[in-house]
């Protein structure tokens, strides 16, 4: 597959054109960000960690029926993925209580949810992604019912199928953020899973008081070691 045109660059992205419409290839890079990109900075190695990570975990709820942008990994940083219109939601689900939600409801971190729970925020960096409930989403017309419903759906099952898989590598899956697409007439899972957008933490050794985060909370939180946490739970993973 032939690298044309820049066609978008994010915070930790950039996406170029191919021969093929259907088609873009993505590049990740070291780049790091928090707080809406108020906190900037460089995690060596995280690119091509996300990348192949996320390109593992596309493959892996491929067979548990999930759609995915998923296409082909060119490179440790470059991956071919389907040119998808992205929902304009980000989409988290939460376990265990943290970061913005304990703040929100007063609740503290490391406190089990009664039952997984699911947000919507409108993507949108200029009004800091606002939460946003489904009348909101139908009225400004981000998404349809059905949408919806499929992404809901979704969403629960891939935290099924994730936290079923890390809990063998002793990992918690507390929280993590997902973005959908439309390809074609389809509603696939986009973006990226990774230390980026999902909270791990070392499992069976936290409580409300203490725990250890394997994720980006180490680089908001100049927690320090934060190559070494995204490198642990690459080892985990066992991908080459």
């Amino acid at each position: 597959m032939e690298k044309k045109e820049q066609l978008y660059e994010g915070k930790a992205k950039k996406v170029y054109a191919t021969e093929n419409p259907d088609y873009v290839i993505v590049s990740y890079k070291d780049d790091a960000t928090a707080f809406n990109g108020q906190k900037k900075g460089t995690i060596v190695g995280k690119g091509v960690i996300n990348n192949k990570m996320s390109n593992y975990m596309m493959q892996m709820l491929e067979k548990k029926g999930i759609p995915t942008h998923f296409v082909e990994q060119l490179s440790d940083r470059e991956t071919v993925v389907k040119k998808v219109q992205i929902v304009p939601l980000e989409v988290i689900i939460r376990n265990v209580a943290a970061g913005s939600f304990s703040k929100r409801y007063g609740v503290a971190e490391g406190t089990k949810l009664a039952e997984p729970t699911i947000e919507f925020s409108y993507k949108c960096d200029e009004l800091n992604d606002p939460l946003i409930n489904n009348y909101h989403v139908f009225a400004l017309n981000l998404a349809t019912k059905e949408e919806v419903a499929t992404i809901t759906n979704m969403a629960f099952a891939i935290n099924e199928a994730m936290k079923e898989f890390f809990k063998e590598l002793k990992i918690d899956l507390i929280d993590f953020k997902l973005e959908f697409g439309r390809f074609h007439d389809q509603i696939v899972l986009a973006d990226e899973i990774s230390p980026d957008t999902c909270r791990f933490w070392e499992a069976d050794t936290w409580d409300t008081t203490k725990h250890v985060s394997l994720d980006k909370d180490r680089f908001r939180r100049d927690l320090g070691g934060v190559e070494d946490a995204y490198a642990e739970i690459f080892k985990r993973l066992g991908i080459k």
